[in-house]
């Protein structure tokens, strides 16, 4: 049985733009798993564009918030701008002294963090809850070449040798907000990109034009895993 988008409530910003793909349940929604590319692990480790919208993330703020996530068995970064990848493969970012964002690992499709989010209960201490599902989407950028694609739109020196891995930046890239965060997965270099929903197609579209002189692709899961 064929997978489609509009099976699903929940569902990427740019699911439009996946019509030639063959997508694959994802939790409660679904995710690409391959364009259908001859060889999309290579293109994966060249320069490659993956659309993560419909895995799991979510934010807390408030002086209680490092408290609350470390007596959840999280693992967080010891100053602002930095992140730390969990044992399970999730992620955790730090965006200033007390705000945290949760990126869910595809390992599991993100159920912890939508289990963790699903079981948050408002209580006196100064810990918040920041739904991130909604408000931002998330591409993950690929490949040797990912840095050098990102020098075309952002003033960052994403390098490397400049923004090792667990590095964050909170800036701005082909002019509109971002958070970028360094995080490789296994040898293959990852470059993580949030941006408001509203804005996902238009940086979708600056990323793969600055993509085509590196030859870059839009990759699918099977590509990464």
């Amino acid at each position: 049985m064929t997978t489609h988008a509009a099976q699903f409530s929940e569902r990427s910003p740019l699911y439009r733009l996946h019509d030639d793909a063959q997508l694959g349940r994802f939790a409660d929604s679904c995710i690409v798993t391959t364009y259908g590319h001859a060889d999309e692990r290579q293109t994966a480790a060249q320069c490659g564009l993956l659309d993560l919208s419909n895995l799991a993330r979510v934010g807390f703020r408030g002086a209680a918030a490092a408290a609350y996530l470390e007596a959840h068995g999280y693992e967080l970064p010891k100053a602002a701008n930095l992140a730390v990848s969990q044992a399970d493969g999730g992620h955790v970012l730090r965006l200033s002294q007390t705000e945290y964002l949760l990126l869910g690992s595809l390992l599991d499709a993100g159920a912890r963090i939508s289990q963790d989010e699903a079981a948050w209960v408002p209580d006196d201490s100064a810990n918040y809850l920041l739904p991130r599902q909604d408000s931002h989407a998330w591409l993950l950028l690929s490949g040797q070449e990912s840095a050098a694609v990102m020098a075309k739109l952002c003033g960052v020196d994403l390098r490397p040798e400049s923004f090792p891995a667990g590095s964050v930046a909170q800036t701005s890239a082909a002019r509109i907000n971002v958070i970028i965060a360094n995080l490789p997965q296994a040898e293959l270099p990852c470059l993580h990109i949030l941006c408001d929903r509203a804005s996902a197609h238009y940086l979708w579209g600056a990323l793969l034009d600055a993509m085509e002189e590196f030859a870059g692709q839009p990759v699918g899961l099977d590509a990464l895993l």
